[in-house]
């Protein structure tokens, strides 16, 4: 089966940016929201591409608005990114889809073969993204079996770490360099600085 058949994808942007002083997911990057340019990069590997974003949001609205799936955490869900996997891999399985794969909306750096690379690493399982400074978790792909996994590690209100869960599931490490490509715009500054790096 051809990889794009199998393989969705899911922007997280659901985080309160409180750092940023307004919704980061709706800034723009070099003339393009980061929202738009982290579903593109996934639009390299994936059949469709949905955004898990809060109700009422900027971000929702962009996502509606540029024609993706919008998908809320459930409730109950604790906050966290983990949330929005889990809402992200309900959706993928509903697709047909064997895998998803993980993005965020604030790392405009990250490579245009990041997502073929994880997917064809994962095979039928998972894969995250290594760097000389560790682990960027929300790079990854899951395998949609393991939604029953998540959903029992986030019973009761927990929110394990991202990395600690895609390594229960037998996430496979891949490797990219240098790691400030994985860099997160978590001030206005930041974005700044990132978009005078891409030149």
């Amino acid at each position: 089966m051809d990889a794009n058949t199998r393989v969705a994808g899911v922007v997280i942007a659901g985080g309160l940016s409180t750092r940023f002083g307004g919704e980061k997911a709706v800034a723009l990057f070099r003339g393009e929201p980061l929202l738009l340019r982290a579903a593109r990069r996934l639009q390299a590997a994936s059949a469709a591409v949905a955004v898990n974003a809060r109700p009422g949001t900027e971000a929702a609205a962009l996502a509606l608005a540029s024609g993706h799936v919008l998908l809320h955490d459930a409730p109950g869900d604790p906050d966290g990114p983990l949330a929005g996997v889990r809402a992200g891999l309900i959706w993928a399985r509903g697709q047909g889809a064997t895998l998803l794969a993980v993005g965020p909306c604030d790392a405009p750096l990250i490579p245009e073969d990041l997502y073929p690379r994880l997917v064809a690493a994962a095979g039928e399982g998972a894969a995250m993204v290594e760097t000389s400074e560790g682990r960027q978790p929300l790079c990854a792909v899951w395998p949609v079996r393991a939604l029953a996994a998540l959903t029992q590690a986030l019973a009761d209100g927990r929110h394990p770490p991202t990395w600690r869960m895609l390594e229960s599931i037998g996430a496979v490490p891949v490797r990219f360099d240098p790691p400030g490509l994985f860099a997160n715009a978590n001030t206005r500054e930041e974005l700044a600085r990132l978009a005078a790096m891409a030149g």
